[in-house]
């Protein structure tokens, strides 16, 4: 009887520090900016005491954490503006600021600790964008794009546009487009300014991600927010259905896929357990509007009309019959997988150059790699035959090879019925109701839960 009590006074009280962490969470100024993409082994430090572990596809990235790229890693961080770093192989960087005032301006301070980093930062409204290396450090309240590289001896600035100033111990530099500013490290910070960009070999793989971006980012819906658009308007289309509005749907999906197939429910320290999804267009549908079952097309993600909050745990509204919503865990104990578990790496194993991909079964994009071409007509020939090859062959760092041309602007949608909203990032082709009875279920991932 005693071990019983002691066991349930136990639950509790891991229950009410849970509550209490996420209350505190919610009336602080953090921030949460977005583990965007992930390729290869990429090490995280959550400040969970725990020192660095496998990072994951869309994992909250908050104040104090550390990011550290092995030998075949890179990655992404995305921030709420659009915003970007992608970090390649052998770097170290740790956001030591993620906060905001009480004006709303975002304050973001990364420290390069190691190695080389590309940022792009969009300088949208008052925000403050600060970059550390060394004894140096780089405010921006202005857009610009750079390259930071962080050795033992030396340090580095290469700024492809815009303009950047660097602060040091030697005092302060501008360094314009198309120069590089080199800072010697062991000698107080002493500069040379080059008038040119030394070339790197992850340049390229930097401006593929970067045009990716540019190119669908245009919004659908009115949000504050940027981030996870451009896998959005990538990865799936938008309808205006009756009685719902404006709804988003992944491309490569049947009746039998619902959104919490595939992810994991990760403990952070402040405000508990979140969903992590498996989908690499899996943020901004699991953290703000909701997803509701639309008899006749499956689940659709709402973006609704609030954006105050970051929800840890989605919303689920007019579920199937006999569908159990997802929740997360009720004690803390590390982090638990649902189906395949959480996405160590955007592009999956073996998948390189000259690689030819196969889409089937219910994937919603999971496994595909930015850039492939004309994915509103593959994603017509997946619903009429259940599977269908990816032209486009996979090139270096997960995108897919480049293309010359530009698929031609989509039409207007017209009013009254359920058709794809066409949006400027000029891919058009509506891929049709789908049919189907209103009762189907689908199954609770909250059932098919395991340790990770």
């Amino acid at each position: 009887m005693n071990r019983r009590f002691g066991t349930t006074l136990r639950m509790w009280a891991a229950l009410f520090c849970c509550l209490s962490a996420v209350s505190a969470w919610a009336d602080s100024q953090a921030r949460i900016v977005r583990l965007s993409d992930v390729e290869g082994n990429l090490q995280i430090d959550r400040t969970t005491g725990d020192d660095y572990e496998k990072a994951f596809l869309n994992m909250p990235i908050t104040e104090g954490v550390r990011l550290r790229t092995t030998e075949d890693a890179r990655a992404e961080v995305e921030f709420e503006d659009g915003s970007t770093i992608h970090l390649v192989p052998n770097t170290i960087v740790e956001f030591t600021n993620l906060s905001l005032r009480d004006s709303g301006a975002k304050v973001s301070t990364i420290d390069v600790q190691q190695g080389q980093a590309y940022f792009n930062f969009t300088g949208k409204h008052d925000d403050e964008f600060r970059v550390t290396l060394a004894h140096e450090s780089a405010t921006l309240t202005r857009s610009a794009h750079f390259r930071v590289d962080v050795h033992k001896e030396s340090a580095s600035v290469a700024v492809f546009k815009g303009n950047v100033q660097v602060e040091g111990p030697a005092g302060a530099v501008e360094i314009a487009s198309k120069h590089t500013a080199t800072f010697d490290i062991s000698h107080d910070g002493q500069f040379e300014l080059a008038k040119n960009i030394p070339q790197s070999p992850f340049d390229s793989w930097d401006k593929q991600q970067t045009d990716y971006h540019l190119r669908y980012a245009a919004k659908s819906y009115n949000t504050p927010y940027s981030y996870g658009l451009s896998d959005l308007n990538y990865y799936g289309s938008y309808y205006d259905v009756p009685g719902y509005g404006l709804c988003w749907q992944p491309y490569f999906t049947s009746f039998g896929w619902d959104p919490f197939m595939d992810g994991a429910w990760m403990w952070y320290p402040g405000f508990g357990y979140t969903w992590v999804s498996a989908y690499p267009w899996g943020w901004m549908p699991y953290h703000y509007g909701g997803w509701l079952f639309v008899p006749g097309y499956g689940w659709m993600w709402r973006p609704g009309s609030s954006w105050v909050a970051w929800n840890r745990v989605p919303t689920v509204l007019n579920p199937p019959r006999a569908y159990v919503p997802p929740r997360p865990p009720l004690i803390p104990h590390g982090t638990v997988a649902v189906g395949r578990g959480p996405t160590p790496s955007l592009v999956s194993p073996g998948v390189g150059p000259g690689t030819k991909l196969v889409i089937k079964e219910d994937r919603a994009g999971l496994g595909m790699p930015r850039g492939v071409r004309n994915l509103p007509s593959l994603n017509r020939q997946f619903e009429a035959r259940g599977a269908t090859p990816m032209p486009a062959v996979v090139g270096r760092g997960g995108m897919a090879a480049p293309v010359n041309s530009r698929p031609a602007p989509a039409g207007p949608a017209s009013r009254g019925t359920t058709s794809r909203v066409s949006s400027s990032r000029g891919e058009g082709g509506f891929s049709g109701g789908r049919t189907s009875s209103s009762s189907h279920a689908s199954s609770s991932s909250s059932h098919s839960s395991s340790r990770h």
